[in-house]
């Protein structure tokens, strides 16, 4: 039940980066970036790829024989 919340939890919180460096990046370029759908998805996905995999190292394995 831990590992379901915590993941949710660092779920929302990359949404909420994710959207915040687009902004960024669309305010530093002073327009909006074509294909704005396609960038946030790579940015949430390299996000979420990396920081669940640090979950997955750093939670203690709950092995379900």
């Amino acid at each position: 039940i831990l590992e379901i919340f915590l993941f949710t939890l660092v779920a929302v919180a990359l949404y909420f980066f994710s959207d915040w460096v687009l902004r960024a990046l669309e305010q530093r370029r002073g327009a909006p970036l074509p294909y704005r759908n396609i960038i946030f998805f790579a940015i949430i996905l390299t996000l979420s790829m990396a920081s669940f995999q640090l979950l997955q190292h750093f939670l203690p394995q709950s092995g379900a024989s």
